[in-house]
């Protein structure tokens, strides 16, 4: 992308009710905009780090053999009704009256409408187990919402829901979809934990969230990496881990969750299945959601500094910045520059040039608040000289390479 074709530009100072850091850097550097309250726009930027979340997301549920499907984002009261939920959920259901009159909710959950889906599909344990996924927006009227997207009332995510004969086979489920999540949080370049946590208003017996570590986090969760043990401090029974050690105490950001529901949904929409006796018996089920939207902040929550974002290569918009140190009595300084960023881009590196007419000191600025991990800087100094600088945003470090080697050096 070329920043001289992007109308939007960077803001020098966050608004006044931005109080996480990561809501203020994600508007400062024009990831989202506000339109209501708990309500954004994802912008160019912030949306190409959103898809990179979600592609490792499905990925790696695929990967797992869950099934990707797309449910409906507004859902008849009839449905919570059976399992009474919608007054347990109360003020937290959008709801929505159609033309008819009829009572739907803008989805906060899909856990009756896919028990709907399988009541009216599946018929024997043959067809068990199963596991269905989707990426999809949702909605939750939260009272306070607050720190950008972090608690927005309208949020992407992944949530899937597996079906079991038994409490063995929805055990056997619910570790891979644990073993799935680890696996997606390292990819993402995370520190995280897997904490043991309480079911809240989805239910179930067992429960587990994983935490980003990141000092602004609600929940504090203690752990100890010797035992791999970990627990939210709500759950604790004692001051030591399990087998004696000691535990570290640390604030964690929600950004997954995975129950064991057992058959709390089923027996309250009569999903029912034959067992291999042809008795009829209600499946137990799994649910495992993933916060897409909030991994965007929380990932900044854990990567940032006094000047800005430092994204995880993992999700970064793009993987190179090329910054030209415009120079308007010698065109060969841009000439060098496209010529990088065209070679770069040949090679199917996602690269963004800097080719605006603005000050240097603009730039890295910019450069610094947008945080794409290599930075290349192209001036007439370093033309003249054979080589340029080439700077890590993480570290701070500085490499200087000839000219004919930058791109070479760039894809090594």
């Amino acid at each position: 992308m070329k920043l001289s074709n992007y109308p939007l530009r960077t803001l020098k100072d966050a608004p006044s009710d931005a109080e996480l850091m990561s809501h203020q850097l994600m508007l400062r550097s024009g990831l989202i905009k506000k339109l209501a309250s708990g309500i954004f726009t994802w912008m160019p930027f912030g949306l190409k780090v959103l898809r990179k979340i979600e592609q490792t997301v499905r990925n790696e549920m695929d990967e797992s053999g869950a099934l990707e499907v797309l449910m409906p984002t507004i859902q008849p009261s009839e449905l919570w009704q059976e399992t009474q939920r919608w007054d347990d959920y109360g003020n937290l259901l959008l709801q929505i009256h159609d033309r008819h009159d009829r009572l739907f909710c803008y989805g906060p959950t899909h856990e009756e409408v896919i028990t709907d889906i399988l009541r009216k599909s599946i018929k024997s344990y043959k067809q068990l187990p199963a596991n269905f996924y989707q990426i999809q927006t949702k909605f939750r009227d939260e009272i306070r919402p607050r720190f950008g997207v972090m608690r927005a009332r309208e949020f992407l995510m992944k949530d899937a829901y597996s079906f079991h004969l038994n409490q063995e086979s929805l055990e056997e489920e619910y570790e891979k979809m644990s073993q799935t999540y680890e696996s997606i949080f390292r990819k993402l370049e995370l520190n995280f934990r897997k904490v043991k946590a309480t079911s809240g208003e989805i239910g179930g017996s067992i429960s587990h969230e994983f935490h980003v570590i990141a000092e602004s986090g609600e929940d504090e969760i203690a752990f100890c990496d010797g035992e791999n043990f970990a627990a939210n401090v709500e759950t604790l029974d004692g001051k030591n881990a399990p087998n004696g050690g000691e535990l570290t105490y640390a604030r964690g950001i929600e950004v997954g969750h995975i129950f064991q529901l057992g058959d709390k949904y089923s027996q309250s929409m009569k999903l029912e299945v034959l067992d291999s006796n042809g008795k009829n018996v209600n499946p137990y089920m799994g649910c495992y959601g993933i916060g897409i939207s909030r991994i965007v902040a929380a990932a900044i929550e854990q990567n940032h500094d006094d000047k800005g974002i430092i994204w995880p290569k993992a999700i970064s918009p793009f993987a190179i910045s090329i910054i030209v140190l415009n120079d308007k009595n010698d065109s060969t300084v841009m000439d060098h520059a496209i010529k990088i960023y065209q070679e770069l881009r040949a090679d199917g590196i996602e690269v963004m040039i800097d080719d605006r007419d603005e000050r240097a000191g603009v730039k890295f600025a910019d450069a610094d608040l947008m945080g794409i991990p290599t930075n290349v800087i192209v001036g007439k100094r370093g033309i003249e000289q054979n080589k340029l600088e080439i700077t890590s945003r993480r570290t701070g470090e500085t490499t200087e390479v000839k000219i004919n080697e930058i791109v070479s050096h760039l894809k090594g």
